[in-house]
């Protein structure tokens, strides 16, 4: 060793770094085929140390650690190759050696070779895509990776995709953790047998080389670690360590993947303490190491970590040593080192720290913990590599080398002792560390992996006391933010709690290590270790009371809070996660009659924890006012164990309960939290800000109300069967300060509410008590049961989608527990309960998800409010669900008017809680409902409906629960002790019923009315005086009953001394000063009982005398079959009359009193008279409630105008019914057409001065563009082969044309022979309303100055319509014109053809002069620019010198022909529908037509080249040879004849006439014709070409030559033969062409096809500039159809043969001649270029429509394939991914590796593709985007899962399938440009998607 480390010493002078590099590869792998060599001789001693020596050299620490720490010396150092060069270097040497001279890469495959693959263990990091299958899962945290999850057969199964928080690594092939019939292909293998042995030499020299390796890393790791001075946070220096690092690890890394034969040679040179010792111990003379061991030890010590003495070796490992260590040793006392602990964790330690810390050391003392906390010794490579992984707090890369060798079954528990061993030191690098969040997900992604295994869990458990070290640690992390509790007794409590705003809690930092308790407690055999361990379980109790009382709330009296904390989400998260789930992982192990034990242990404890702390808070019978605490786990933990133990173990409860006293102090404060959530919602917190609401909502909340507000309710009910029913109901009472409140005289004062509150307490009170009898959930329902009840509360209350189903039912917290959500009684359930409503589509209306909703017999019976108002968060849903169900009752016809809550039967009471029941049969109760059924029945205020219906649900419980039948002699009545008492005889509600009371005395204010006359015309029972037997008046007080009961029970348990202190302290507190004076006693006269008081009730409420009449006196039946459905739904009638006929049923004496009443006739109730003052506090609630009732008319009134005015105006396919504006409608009695202004509402005419304009929207589209002339729509490229290329799109063919005529011809003739605006192309669409131009600029001005943010930009010109609210940009001036005019101009004229041609060129030749500057010419030019800025100058400036004139009229004519096309496509493509259809509705071409014409006037064309000549005259033959030099025109024949047509037209003056225009369609049919037939010969074969030449030259001469298409075809045939347009094909084109056999049918078809396109657009055109309607045919008549209806048949032609399209020509000049003057033209051009000639010829005119690309099926395969795709830029995985959905192109959302010039792609791409409409459909949320010039828009998803619902962001992670309804809305959108309108929520992008 000695030589060695004298050569390690000695290395950096060796000269091994100066070598020529190949020379050094040589060397190297010599070198190490010759150690090999040496050390597989037998005696390899000497090849040991020559290894060794050369390993000192090359992984000498000192160099690049040198570099490292600074750079000057780099330079020098590294030996000029800068830091990195050295451990490149020694990296390259280690490759070698491995290899053993071989080559590194064969050394890896051979090893791989070797690799039982038993697991797959791929370990993945966050946001990596994994997969959870619930069905083969045997532990809830199992996850695959995606390629074994789709190699698995798991079809039907419950899983989901999820996207990783913390990493985690892929179960494949582990049968302790999934079932395996899940596994994958690969890992279904069981491997080991047929893998061979691995052969010894191959990792001969891993064994020796590795263990260096490891050193050197540790070596750098203590080097490069400098203590974080005390404020700097030294993030930096680490992570500079970290990336020199990187490359070492990296080997590692690689090392791991090699498979199973290298990860055990890992495994031992990780785990051999052997190899430690002897590197590491620092002994030796190598001045280094020791420096670097000294580093070590420095940085244990400033961990608070002590290394013990080489004396005393005991580490943790050794428990039974493990608890003397400390006393041998002697650590100046275990407090001595807490303190020194303490200052290093808190720099603030004042005064209020001073309790937390006494309690921390009294804690903390145990020898035990000590060790735990702060004994750290390292035996290992392993362990110490783990400390500086978490030093270094959990570097990525180190976590992942240390997860990736976990496959190996020995490192496995190797590592996890090594990490229970540092769980402390864990503990206190998260609390310390400014990242806690990342190193919260590296720690779990570690855990997981160890304690999901419950074998490994065990063993650990038993070897390392986990469980001991779980606790202690959490203790300890708690320890450190607790602060006074200030419940109670402010000044005395000993009770410290955790402070809810400190970091700790508020950044959720515990998470790590409790989400790690609940996991091991999942697993049986370490809860059953945990639940007997006595020792522990009081631990854990002490760590829980941390948390009982946190975060107490105040009620601010004053004024209101200024500063709103927050700390209650801090507060709710700690108790669900640190003390609920827990909870839950204890409990479900607690499931049958064996554990019994467990249970009484919990409960033992958690009652000594309770009784600990009400003797910390001092706390004796009364709360303290004012103050509320949501949290009170250990309550909560009595509970749920209290109920495990009845439900399932079989327990006596009896057995598990305290002393009454005990009782009595265990129902106060959930009680006190049941009033404040009363008070919560009268508003009495109001000052305490919006987190009150917050908290009250959220202690109900589905996550939370199982754990809080469940255990809450059934720990009172348990109170309640135990305590004596008069003192519980009281308490009720009083703790809801509403017991002033309940007396009979009609004023009161109550010293404790305002009046204002008075009444919503007392519907608080009454409801938390129907609530606390008519629970069951822990009293008896089954699981089952219990789910159907929660599933028919949360659907009653609305639809739900099956997702928030599953999220709103309460299922047990702990996510380990076993119940999992989609388990199959969930889905039974659901079925049924419910109906599914699939999703519908409105076009333009919203998107729906699939929903649920209640079936009808749901509704019927199962119905149950009490369950309802139990779990609304939100008043509102109460009500949701009660308009619901009278919606059902009136749909039904089971009830037509406003029913009350229906009563519903419960499930039967478990027998050990039936003393719950003694609350419906106190007096205390009885004489409550007495006096509120007076009250109601007298008027007096504060009383509403709900409190009558609360009272009623009360009586009906007591007489369904009453005890057995009575006997009906009242044998009761005569014994003596009843007489004290003459309120009510016993306290059996049947037979109290029926009690009438004479006289009451009661308390009533000096000014009260009952003090004047002593007339029984009020009511109340009070309870502030004391209950005197004055023989005749009954008085009562709630009060002092209460007092009374608790005194005796008090006297009972305890002796006098605790008397002393109860009584002062409870009088004073209700005594109200100032109060008593002036109350006087007065004697009220009753003379009702229970059954008179529901008797006259019955006829107040219907308002009618003696409307009661006992329903058995007709139908004795119905006391023999009482359950009648006509009584199950109704309102407060029917109720009263149910509850007077069960009375009936119950007793013979009640049924023959209510017979009795009935007949005495009632006398009627004295009206009340109201006094002044009365009146003004007369129900405001009232008065409010007549008030909303309006509102609710008005706004139903509105929404229906609103509705009808929105179907009339928006609706897509609503006939035209009454649209204010005729602009296309003309009427001859009308002289000119009039506008309504939707802004200042005055109708008139449009004209010069004051225009009218229509509002529009303009914007580019490229739709057009993307029409193919294939029918099946390309589909999405899912894999690398399906590319889709752009090439035969409208657009590229229309481009390709253009350019290859600018090659050839004259520019200027080009950009006359196309249209352009295929691509970026102007679209101009109205909602049909119309403004002055005036109004309109005023109105912008006011948005303008309005700065509320609207979805719009104002200065890009852009608002929403002032009636409908659509969206546009502009205002398009509309022509002042008059209507009868046109009908002048519609008149045929007998002119012939040839005049007219001549009169249209005259008027062309009229060069159109722009109108003088008015108004309307301003707006004509303004409404121009805006057009042209619609679109991007590209798409705009074809030619080739640009800004030339003939840019701005190719332009014009083009935006005519956008609109034109666009229609044709919005009406399917072809005009079989006719009408006025849906597009031609609220059209504006009209308008939009004369604005370009008036603007294309102003360019004449020169008549040379008008090419309307070349159509109607036949030339000279010898101009064109003239001007060769000169660039050609375009050859008539090449022109597009659609284009012709709009420039023609659009040079006339406007308004056209009907004549000119049909002439102008006459002629541009001729020249059509003739190129369809040009095509057709271009198209066909050479021997048909020469048939029909021939059979067409025999017609020639026959009377009707020119119309028939044979001799047309064989003369064009002839001409063209004279170039070379047909010549040098040869042979081989022959067969190119498909040889199709033309028959005269097809030929007609063809030549049909092809001028079809052009008829359509000319119709379109006719019907829009004279306002003709459409007629609608079959498709086949189509062409026959338009063609007359253009005028171009001769209206008599009807003929039976079939219609043959030649018929329709008329020529203007001999049809031969012309012709053949067109087809010289070509000849010309095709002497030079014959193939690009014969390319422009062949037109393609049949486009199919515009589509979307197809979507797969099944979502996953879009996923899979673009989730991992590279982004073509920057070849890294985009973060956001998407595709357009228009061509399938890949960008990155968002992503800055794509922008240009500071556009990010998405928008980029939009404005390429779309020009500035872009359909992007975002993979990773399933979501798609729309991009609308500078606004975007969610429009939401087209894939749903099974139930019908989106999945937006894969949060669920479900399967999702297409839906092609939406998919088609989505498409329809895109065609019909209708985005702006109907999707509302937008907003700017700012170039940054």
């Amino acid at each position: 060793m000695a030589a060695a480390a004298a050569a390690a010493v000695g290395g950096p002078q060796a000269p091994q770094p100066e070598l020529p590099a190949p020379g050094l590869a040589l060397d190297k792998a010599a070198t190490a085929a010759h150690l090999k060599a040496a050390l597989s001789r037998p005696d390899n001693r000497a090849g040991a140390e020559e290894l060794q020596a050369l390993l000192e050299r090359v992984l000498s620490a000192e160099r690049p650690l040198a570099a490292a720490a600074d750079g000057e010396e780099a330079a020098a150092a590294g030996s000029g190759g800068g830091p990195g060069a050295a451990e490149e270097e020694a990296l390259e040497w280690c490759k070698c050696l491995l290899a053993g001279g071989g080559g590194y890469e064969e050394f890896c495959a051979a090893v791989r070779a070797y690799d039982p693959a038993a697991l797959c263990g791929l370990v993945w990091t966050a946001n990596f895509v994994a997969y959870r299958c619930r069905t083969c899962g045997i532990s809830p945290c199992m996850s695959l990776c995606a390629e074994c999850f789709h190699q698995g057969d798991h079809t039907g199964h419950d899983f989901n995709m999820f996207r990783s928080q913390a990493g985690g690594a892929c179960d494949c092939g582990d049968s302790n953790v999934m079932r395996e019939s899940g596994f994958c292909r690969r890992h279904q293998i069981k491997s080991s047998s047929n893998i061979p042995c691995v052969p010894k030499d191959l990792l001969m020299m891993s064994e020796f080389v590795l263990p260096r390796f490891i050193f050197c890393l540790i070596q750098y790791l203590r080097e490069g670690y400098n203590e974080p001075a005390a404020d700097v946070p030294s993030e930096k220096d680490l992570n500079k360590v970290l990336q020199l690092l990187e490359p070492q690890i990296s080997f590692l890394e690689d090392l791991t993947k090699m498979g199973g034969a290298m990860r055990s040679v890992l495994t031992q040179v990780l785990t051999n303490q052997q190899n430690y010792k002897d590197l590491t111990s620092g002994l030796g003379e190598n001045a280094c190491a020791k420096k670097s061991h000294e580093k070590y030890l420095i940085a244990l010590k400033s961990s608070g970590l002590t290394y013990p003495e080489d004396k005393l070796v005991y580490g943790i490992q050794e428990p039974s040593a493990g608890t003397s260590t400390l006393a041998v040793q002697g650590f100046a006392g275990a407090t001595g080192t807490l303190g020194q602990l303490d200052s290093s964790d808190e720099e603030d330690q004042d005064g209020s720290q001073g309790l937390g810390k006494r309690k921390r050391v009294k804690l903390s003392s145990s020898t035990k913990d000590q060790s735990i906390m702060d004994v750290l010794k390292h035996k290992s490579f392993l362990e110490e590599l783990l400390f500086w992984t978490i030093k270094y707090e959990f570097p990525q890369k180190m976590v992942t080398f240390l997860l990736n060798m976990l496959p190996d079954q020995e490192y496995k528990v190797a590592f996890t002792k090594t990490f229970v061993q540092h769980y402390a030191f864990i503990m206190k690098t998260l609390k310390k560390s400014h990242e806690s969040d990342t190193m919260s997900n590296r720690i779990v992604h570690i855990s997981v992996q160890l304690f999901s295994n419950e074998e490994l869990a065990r063993q650990v458990t038993e070897e390392c006391q986990l469980l001991d070290i779980m606790v202690t640690v959490l203790l300890y992390m708690m320890e450190s933010c607790l602060i006074k509790s200030e419940l109670q007794d402010e000044e005395n409590s000993l009770h410290v709690v955790v402070n809810c705003g400190e970091a700790l809690l508020k950044n959720n930092t515990y998470w790590p290590l409790v989400s790690d308790f609940i996991n091991i407690l999942s697993h049986q055999s370490v809860a059953k270790r945990f639940l007997e361990d006595h020792g522990l379980l009081v631990t854990w109790m002490n760590f829980v009371s941390f948390f009982q009382g946190m975060n107490l709330n105040k009620r601010e009296l004053n004024e209101h809070v200024e500063f709103e904390s927050q700390t209650y989400y801090a507060a709710f998260a700690a108790e669900l996660e640190a003390c609920a789930q827990p909870m839950w992982g204890l409990l479900s192990h607690c499931k049958v009659r064996e554990t019994q034990e467990y249970t009484r242990n919990v409960v033992r404890y958690c009652l000594e924890a309770l009784q600990d702390w009400f003797d910390a808070i001092n706390f004796v019978d009364e709360p303290a006012p004012n103050q509320v605490t949501f949290h009170l786990p250990l309550h909560r933990y009595y509970a749920m164990f209290l109920s495990k133990a009845v439900k399932c173990q079989e327990l006596d409860l009896d057995s598990v309960l305290p002393d009454q006293e005990m009782l009595m102090k265990l129902m106060i404060h959930p009680l006190q939290i049941q009033a404040s959530l009363a008070e919560i919602h009268s508003n009495m917190w109001v000052r305490n800000g919006l987190q009150i609401k917050g908290q009250a909502m959220t202690y109900v909340q589905s996550h939370f109300c199982n754990s809080m507000i469940d255990p809450d309710i059934y720990l009172l009910q348990v109170c309640a069967s135990r305590l004596d029913p008069d003192y519980f109901i009281s308490s009720v009472f009083e703790r809801f300060k509403v017991v002033d409140l309940l007396t009979m005289a009609s004023q009161h004062q109550n010293t404790v509410l305002d009046a204002e509150h008075e009444r919503s307490m007392l519907e608080g009170a009454l409801t938390f008590l129907v609530i606390l009898l008519s629970l069951r959930l822990h009293l008896g329902m089954s699981d089952d049961e219990i789910l159907r009840a929660e599933m028919v509360a949360q659907l009653c209350m609305n639809d739900r989608t099956h997702s928030s189903l599953l999220d709103l039912i309460p299922e047990n917290p702990n996510p380990k527990s076993g119940i999992i959500p989609g388990s199959y009684s969930f889905e039974s359930v659901l079925s049924a309960v419910a109906d599914f409503k699939a999703p519908v589509f409105e076009p333009g209306g919203s998107m729906q998800q699939g929903m649920y909703t209640p079936k009808a017999e749901v509704w019927d019976q199962e119905f149950d409010p009490v369950m309802v108002i139990l779990r609304t968060v939100y008043r509102r849903d109460v009500q949701s669900a009660m308009d619901r169900y009278t919606a059902f009752l009136k749909q039904s016809g089971k009830f037509p008017g406003n029913p009350w809550p229906p009563y519903k039967k419960r499930t039967p009471l478990h027998p050990s809680y039936k003393g719950l029941m003694r609350l419906l049969h106190c007096k205390t109760l009885h004489i409550v409902l007495f006096t509120l059924l007076y009250k109601i029945l007298m008027d007096h205020q504060n009383l509403s409906e709900h409190v009558l219906c609360m009272v009623l649900y009360l009586i009906e419980l007591g007489l369904e629960n009453s005890a057995d039948e009575e006997s009906d002699e009242e044998a009761s009545l005569c014994g003596p002790e009843r007489c004290h008492d003459s309120w009510f005889p016993g306290s059996n509600l049947v037979s109290n019923m029926r009690h009438f009371i004479n006289y009451v005395r009661v308390r009533v204010p000096e000014t009260a009315p009952e003090v004047k006359r002593e007339s029984p015309a009020s009511t109340s029972s009070d309870s502030l005086g004391s209950l005197q037997n004055s023989g005749t008046a009954q008085v009562f007080s709630l009060v002092a009953e209460r007092r009374k009961k608790f005194q005796e029970i008090i006297n009972r348990s305890s002796s006098e001394a605790a008397n002393q202190v109860v009584r002062p302290k409870t009088s004073s507190k209700w005594s109200a000063p100032g109060s008593a004076p002036q109350l006087t006693t007065a004697i009220l006269e009753i003379k009702e009982s229970i059954l008179s008081l529901l008797i006259k009730l019955h006829h107040k409420l219907s308002g009618k005398q003696n409307s009661y009449y006992p329903p058995w006196l007709d139908d004795i039946e119905i006391l023999i079959q009482p359950e009648i459905p006509k009584y199950s739904h109704g309102d407060g009638i029917t109720a009263v009359e149910r509850i007077l006929l069960k009375a009936a049923l119950q007793s013979r004496m009640n049924k023959r009193i209510i017979e009795e009443i009935c007949r005495k006739v009632t006398p009627p109730v004295p009206p009340k008279k109201i006094t002044a003052a009365e009146k003004k506090t007369l129900d405001k609630e009232e008065r409010r409630q007549k008030a909303r009732e309006r509102q609710q008319k008005l706004l139903a009134e509105f929404a229906s105008r609103q509705k009808s005015f929105m179907e009339t105006a928006m609706d897509v396919d609503s006939p035209e019914n009454d649209i204010p504006m005729e602009i296309t409608t003309a009427e001859p009695q009308v002289s000119e057409a009039v506008y309504d202004c939707v802004i200042c509402g005055q109708s008139g005419p449009s004209s010069e001065d004051r225009p009218t304009g229509l509002v529009v929207l303009l914007q580019a589209s490229s739709v057009l563009g993307q029409c193919r002339d294939n029918i099946e729509p390309k589909t999405l490229p899912i894999t690398e082969e399906e590319q889709i290329y752009p090439w035969d799109t409208c657009a590229a063919v229309h481009d390709v044309r253009l350019s290859l005529l600018q090659r050839y011809f004259k520019d200027s003739s080009c950009l006359l022979a196309v249209s352009i605006g295929w691509e970026g192309g102007v679209y101009v669409q109205t909602c049909g309303h119309t403004l002055h131009i005036d109004c309109h600029k005023s109105y912008m001005e006011s948005l303008r100055n309005d700065q509320v943010l609207q979805g719009f930009s104002v200065d890009k010109g852009e608002f929403t319509c002032p009636l409908c609210r659509q969206f546009a940009n502009s205002v398009l001036p509309c022509y002042p014109g008059s209507n009868v005019e046109n009908n002048l101009w519609q008149r045929p004229s007998n002119k012939s053809i040839q005049d007219l041609i001549k009169e249209v060129e005259e008027l062309q030749g009229q060069p159109g002069a722009f109108p003088s500057e008015t108004n309307l010419s301003k707006e004509m030019e303004s409404v121009m620019k805006d057009i042209k800025n619609t679109t991007q100058k590209k798409y705009r400036d074809y030619s080739k010198n640009p800004g030339s004139p003939d840019n701005d009229f190719l332009f014009m004519y083009s935006v005519a022909r956008t609109n034109l096309e666009l229609e044709l496509i919005h009406r399917g493509g072809n005009l079989c529908s006719g009408g006025a259809s849906t597009a031609g509705k609220r059209s504006c071409l009209n308008q939009l037509f004369h604005v370009l014409a008036l603007h294309m006037r102003l360019y004449s064309i020169d008549s040379e080249y008008n090419p309307w000549r070349k159509l109607t005259q036949l030339e000279e033959m010898n101009s064109q040879l003239g001007n060769e030099e000169q660039q050609l025109e375009v050859p008539i024949l090449y022109h597009d004849v659609t284009s012709l047509l709009l420039v023609q037209i659009l040079m006339m003056p406007q308004p056209l006439r009907k004549d000119h225009f049909t002439c102008i369609v006459k002629v541009l049919f001729t020249l059509l014709y003739t190129q369809a037939l040009t095509a057709l010969s271009v198209k066909c074969s050479e021997e048909d070409r020469s048939a029909w030449k021939h059979t067409g030259a025999l017609k020639k001469n026959t009377c009707d030559a020119e119309k028939s298409y044979k001799v047309l075809l064989s003369f064009v045939i002839s001409e063209l033969s004279k170039g070379k347009l047909y010549h040098e094909e040869g042979t081989q084109e022959c067969t190119m062409v498909s040889p199709i056999s033309w028959s005269p049918e097809s030929m007609e078809k063809y030549l049909q096809d092809f001028c079809l396109p052009f008829l359509r657009i000319t119709s379109l055109l006719q019907h829009h500039l004279f306002g003709e309607d459409l007629p609608s045919c079959q498709e086949e008549e189509e062409f026959s159809v338009l063609s007359s209806c253009l005028g171009l048949l001769p209206t008599f032609y009807q003929t039976d043969h079939p219609f043959i399209s030649a018929s329709c020509l008329e020529w203007s000049v001999p049809a031969l001649e012309i012709i053949s003057q067109w087809c010289s033209e070509i000849n010309t051009f095709t002497e030079t270029h014959a193939e690009q000639g014969k390319a422009l010829l062949i037109q393609e005119s049949r486009w199919k429509l515009p589509h979307l690309l197809q979507l797969p099926e099944n979502y996953n395969t879009i996923f899979q394939y673009y989730h991992r795709k590279t982004c073509s830029v920057c070849t890294k995985v985009p973060k956001d991914p998407a595709v357009c959905l228009v061509c399938g192109t890949f960008v990155c959302l968002k992503g800055l590796c794509c922008k240009q010039q500071s556009y990010c792609e998405c928008v980029l791409h939009s404005q390429n593709c779309g020009a500035g409409t872009g359909i992007f459909l975002l993979i990773n949320a399933s979501v798609i985007i729309i991009i609308r010039g500078h606004r975007f828009c969610l429009w939401g998803s087209v894939y749903l899962d099974a139930h019908g619902e989106e999945d937006r962001d894969l949060r669920r992670g479900k399967p999702l399938y297409i839906c092609k309804e939406r998919y088609k809305v989505l498409e329809q959108q895109w065609i019909s440009h209708t985005f702006d309108h109907i999707n509302k929520r937008w907003g700017p992008h700012y170039n940054g998607l």
